[in-house]
């Protein structure tokens, strides 16, 4: 029960931090977000709807209980995407400042971790027409 609880709490924390960083890269001009990695516009308008839907996947399904097995997989992509967000971020800039994206992608990965027995579940079910 606890550590159900404690996923929750990184479930929510995760999605916070996803609605921002994918809200603000679909609103704010691409001039504002030049920096120090060149990304192309489109792609980082791309990673911003990848991480809004990645947190809706956090918590919808478990909220609505509709398809919950869809939590691990969001969790899983959005590792994909923090380890991108790592990897560019220690090119371009420096080991330090990676720490963050590198936190928040182990975060991400004790959530596809601690509700794997979702997708288990899912796979056992039946399929009904």
């Amino acid at each position: 029960m606890r550590f159900n609880r404690t996923l929750w709490v990184i479930q929510g924390l995760l999605a916070l931090v996803f609605v921002f960083a994918g809200g603000s890269k679909l609103i704010l001009p691409l001039e504002a977000m030049a920096g120090p990695v060149p990304l192309p516009g489109a792609f980082l308008r791309f990673i911003g709807v990848a991480e809004l839907l990645g947190a809706l996947g956090l918590v919808l399904p478990g909220l609505l209980n509709i398809h919950p097995e869809l939590t691990p997989i969001a969790a899983s992509g959005l590792i994909v995407i923090m380890t991108g967000a790592t990897a560019l971020t220690a090119i371009y800039m420096s080991v330090g400042a990676a720490l963050v994206p590198f936190v928040v992608g182990l975060l991400a990965l004790s959530v596809a971790y601690g509700r794997r027995e979702l997708l288990t579940r899912a796979a056992l079910r039946p399929a009904t027409r």
